[in-house]
């Protein structure tokens, strides 16, 4: 049998010099009311910095399912030396375009990795119903949990956490269709925390205790669902999703590629290894991360990276040249 091919030890450490290019890049994009022309530069600058690594990746789900258009970062796109292992990757340039270019809190630049196989293809699906939380819930999460009344898991939570239902923060998307559901949260008595844009960054809130959310749930990208599950592995918390078409034209193109809609995906049938890294870089000030500073010819970035085979979390200050940003990636 052919022994799988694992990620190099230092892969996670190379990958944060990938979102940081991108963050580098968007940063100069902050509250210029320009989301096309930031995501566009950002991919660009991702693209480079990820086909310097020693690694030979393969892009699972791209840019294009977010965008509705062409990137850099499509699916299918060969990335890397095209030496060392194969990999699946997946990125974000810009976790939170619509923030950016207002210059709100929580802007993130994201990547992901994985051996190859592991995660799961779902293209063409653009949207993915989801719950994430943390290890203090982790297994007890179950499939029904997905299709439950919202008070019911929120009753869980609270009893796992040990934590009053009033107490509780459940981040979800600004979206007409959590109307409902944003309903049944606040009938429920606990709190709910919308935010416009930024599906991976609520997820990696909701994974990380006492950082300020308890549960993402709602609908959001599936692009940003599997690198949430990505977070999930190294974190050591949980995640139930299942696709959910938002159109007439994505249900058409979902059916034709054979996927069900109805199954139930767990963390680990979204990513199938533990030899994950993530990696995120703060574009804008938030909750996670401090975002990017300039200072003439240099600047800062905040980052962290989760390793799942050792569940090591790292973060990361780094001081670059902004003259020498790209010749030195």
């Amino acid at each position: 049998m052919e022994q799988q091919q694992h990620p190099p030890r230092n892969l996670g450490l190379d990958l944060v010099r990938v979102t940081e290019a991108a963050a580098l890049t968007a940063g100069r994009w902050i509250g210029r009311g320009q989301p096309e022309e930031a995501d566009a530069a950002a991919a660009e600058a991702m693209l480079q910095a990820l086909n310097t690594l020693d690694m030979q990746g393969r892009i699972v789900l791209g840019e294009e399912s977010k965008l509705g258009r062409h990137s850099p970062l499509d699916s299918g796109r060969k990335v890397g030396t095209g030496y060392g292992p194969e990999m699946d990757v997946m990125v974000d340039p810009i976790d939170g375009t619509r923030l950016l270019m207002h210059g709100r809190s929580g802007v993130l630049a994201v990547a992901a990795v994985a051996p190859a196989g592991s995660m799961q293809r779902v293209a063409p699906a653009a949207y993915m119903e989801k719950i994430v939380v943390d290890r203090e819930v982790g297994d007890k999460l179950v499939s029904e949990t997905l299709d439950a009344p919202a008070a019911w898991t929120l009753a869980l939570i609270s009893r796992l956490k040990n934590k009053p239902i009033r107490d509780l923060i459940v981040f979800m998307l600004e979206r007409d269709r959590h109307k409902h559901l944003v309903e049944e949260i606040r009938a429920a008595g606990a709190r709910v925390w919308l935010r416009g844009d930024g599906d991976i960054a609520g997820g990696l809130l909701a994974l990380q205790p006492d950082v300020g959310a308890d549960v993402l749930m709602g609908v959001g990208g599936a692009a940003e669902g599997i690198m949430a599950a990505c977070a999930a592995r190294a974190l050591g918390g949980a995640m139930l999703a299942r696709l959910a078409p938002q159109s007439d034209h994505e249900r058409e193109d979902v059916a034709a590629a054979g996927l069900d809609t109805t199954k139930i995906y767990t963390e680990h049938d979204l990513v199938a290894s533990d030899d994950v890294f993530f990696v995120a870089t703060g574009i804008t000030n938030g909750p996670l991360l401090s975002g990017v500073s300039y200072f003439g010819d240099r600047a800062e970035t905040y980052s962290i990276m989760l390793r799942g085979s050792t569940g090591t979390r790292r973060v990361i200050f780094a001081e670059h040249s902004i003259r020498r940003l790209f010749s030195g990636l």
